[in-house]
């Protein structure tokens, strides 16, 4: 391993019942030049209880959390250490590899996993990244953006963008980020009864003055949670001196602070729409079931081709979806060549209370099949989001 940095204020706490694992833990800590076993640099628990009281109270520390014996303890202290502390990063270890395991891991708030019996250049390299990463030396990109897309307008794209950032948030309980995309008609901040005290054309005049705290600032944090909204312009005039340039840069940005950007993309095709739609993780594609609803989806996913997107990057949504209609959702697919990936029910009269009392369908009734839908629907999206940055961290299949 290179030389390593000072890693004076960046502290170790390890959690685990077996006494060898510790041991061959501090055994390749020992390794790293300059690490030291004092107190406020290295503390080790064989308790949970103890072990998370302690991360809790710590600053700028590396938690090492063995989930082996009794996971759904360790996944419940791990979920509890993060929620209260932002700053902690958070490594899980196992003597179970599996694909569910890593993701409920990163599910509760675990940063990286590390399998057992611990290979000493993979713990080294994970623990130097982490360094890193918290002195903001390095920016780990884990950003995931998911754009709401049709070219055809009244199908309910503005509300899935809405009630999907809503239920990443709540689930996740790290910072969700919704854009306006629509710049001339956007809906967004009704849809939340918001009425932000900064719209997307002051932020993208004033972007390329701004850092991720300044920026952090001049958006609209929707009531106790931890969604922020930018909304379009109040002015429709203005919308016309926005530029693709400054979209991609406050998006750039965003990323360092957010783990998920929602964007409503409008219905246009431009030059911002295509430099959102390239810069997506997943795009939602969205169609209700008639005819000219499938012809259109039909055209967008021919643009998507020609663009160059992958099948993987393009999921498709059917909205207001009615069981036994006269067209099935198998017939969709045979038409337009991609499989359906989410159907959202139709519920006229919750849909419709929500945005008109401007909330979130889960405060109308959580109990409600939308509502349920919604909290699965954005599991989902995270579950895969995850799994496919696992297949990249860790090559699985």
């Amino acid at each position: 391993m290179d030389e390593a940095e000072n890693i004076t204020n960046i502290s170790i706490i390890v959690i685990d019942r077996e006494e060898n694992t510790r041991n061959i833990i501090k055994n390749y800590l020992s390794e790293i030049e300059g690490f030291d076993f004092s107190s406020e640099t290295f503390s080790e628990f064989y308790d949970f209880e103890l072990g998370c009281d302690y991360a809790i109270n710590s600053q700028n520390a590396i938690v090492l959390i063995d989930i082996s014996e009794n996971p759904e303890k360790a996944l419940k202290v791990i979920k509890t250490i993060k929620e209260q502390k932002k700053d902690i990063a958070i490594i899980a270890l196992s003597n179970k590899a599996s694909t569910d395991t890593i993701i409920k891991a990163m599910r509760a708030g675990a940063k990286e996993f590390i399998t057992k019996p611990i290979i000493k250049t993979d713990f080294l390299e994970i623990i130097k990244n982490l360094r890193k990463e918290m002195k903001n030396t390095e920016q780990k990109d884990s950003c995931k953006i998911i754009s709401t897309f049709s070219n055809k307008g009244g199908i309910g794209k503005t509300s899935i963008a809405v009630n999907l950032a809503v239920e990443l948030a709540e689930l996740s309980k790290e910072k969700v980020a919704l854009i306006d995309l629509n710049l001339q008609l956007g809906d967004v901040s009704t849809f939340l009864d918001m009425t932000p005290n900064f719209s997307m054309d002051y932020i993208a005049s004033n972007i390329h003055n701004f850092d991720e705290t300044e920026l952090l600032k001049t958006l609209t944090r929707y009531k106790n949670t931890s969604l922020y909204v930018i909304a379009d312009p109040l002015n429709i005039a203005k919308s016309k001196e926005i530029t693709s340039d400054q979209i991609k840069l406050l998006i750039n940005i965003l990323k360092k602070s957010f783990s998920y950007i929602v964007i409503d993309i409008g219905t246009n095709i431009d030059s911002k729409t295509v430099m959102a739609l390239d810069m997506s993780d997943l795009i939602l594609l969205i169609a209700i079931v008639n005819l000219p609803a499938i012809r259109s989806t039909q055209r967008c996913i021919e643009l998507f081709k020609r663009l160059g997107y992958s099948k993987d990057k393009i999921k498709l949504v059917l909205n207001r979806y009615i069981e036994n209609e006269d067209i099935k959702a198998t017939d969709i697919e045979e038409v337009v060549k991609q499989k359906v990936y989410w159907k959202i029910p139709n519920n006229y009269l919750t849909m419709m209370s929500a945005i008109n009392k401007g909330v979130p369908v889960n405060q109308i009734n959580r109990d409600s099949n939308l509502a349920q839908n919604y909290m699965e629907f954005a599991s989902k999206i995270s579950d895969y989001l995850i799994t496919k940055q696992l297949e990249k961290d860790y090559d699985l299949n």
